[in-house]
């Protein structure tokens, strides 16, 4: 988690940053050189990445997805606030840091640690650090729904492609728009069988003439059997793990 933190900070272009030794001391002290501007600038960038760290992390990762399915599942079972909010929460993100693992190390061996070490500029640094994130959501993105940001670019005088790369203004909600997509389509095979039980329970109630008593206090004990007879959580992580390329 904190290399992830890290490689997010790295890819503003500080040239602190090429002086490892120097950037606890160095990086937010006002230089002496009369550069001031350039350094407010630079400093102001690194804060504002880091404080919108979170959304990058869903922008770019695979963390709808996970959470997404997460919530169906609790919402197919009927129990609204079991798991919680923060375990749900918990569990996406450290499924997504365990999915995301290759394209952070990635990024790590190749933009981040060449920079510490002095061996690279930053402009260089944080096209390298991207290029992994890049690859990972072209791979998970869909074809229809990056020719719709393509036309939408196109239409608005925009150049999509460059060098025979897409933009990250196109490639970032096209990958967005696939993850939730996915998100739903996996949660509605989660919820049929939980639907299918509540159908049975509530025939079978309203057949013995039960009209005051809910179905779902009766199916809700039945879906949580079913869901641990199954190994439930097991099947769903590690289908949501195999869904990625």
């Amino acid at each position: 988690m904190i290399r992830y933190l890290i490689l997010i900070a790295a890819m503003i272009a500080v040239p602190e940053l090429a002086q490892a030794q120097q950037l606890p001391a160095n990086l937010l002290n006002a230089p002496v050189d009369g550069s001031v501007a350039a350094w407010i600038i630079r400093t102001f960038g690194l804060l504002t990445v880091l404080s919108v760290a979170p959304g990058i992390l869903i922008m770019v990762t695979s963390f709808p997805r996970f959470v997404i399915a997460f919530s169906i599942l609790r919402s197919g079972m009927g129990l609204s606030t079991t798991p919680s909010n923060m375990i749900l929460t918990s569990l996406a993100l450290f499924m997504t840091f365990y999915v995301m693992t290759p394209t952070m190390d990635q990024a790590w061996k190749d933009g981040v640690r060449p920079l510490l070490d002095n061996q690279i500029t930053e402009a260089e640094a944080v096209q390298r650090i991207a290029e992994p994130f890049r690859t990972f959501m072209t791979r998970n993105t869909r074809d229809k729904d990056m020719k719709l940001f393509i036309d939408l670019a196109r239409e608005r005088g925009q150049t999509p492609v460059v060098d025979e790369k897409i933009d990250y203004r196109v490639l970032v909600p096209a990958f967005m728009l696939s993850e939730i997509r996915r998100g739903f389509e996996i949660g509605f095979l989660i919820i049929l069988p939980f639907l299918v039980i509540d159908m049975v329970v509530s025939t079978i109630t309203m057949a013995m003439g039960m009209m005051m008593l809910p179905p779902t206090s009766i199916s809700l004990p039945f879906k949580i059997l079913f869901f641990v007879l199954i190994d439930g959580w097991n099947l769903l992580v590690g289908s949501l793990v195999r869904s990625f390329s």
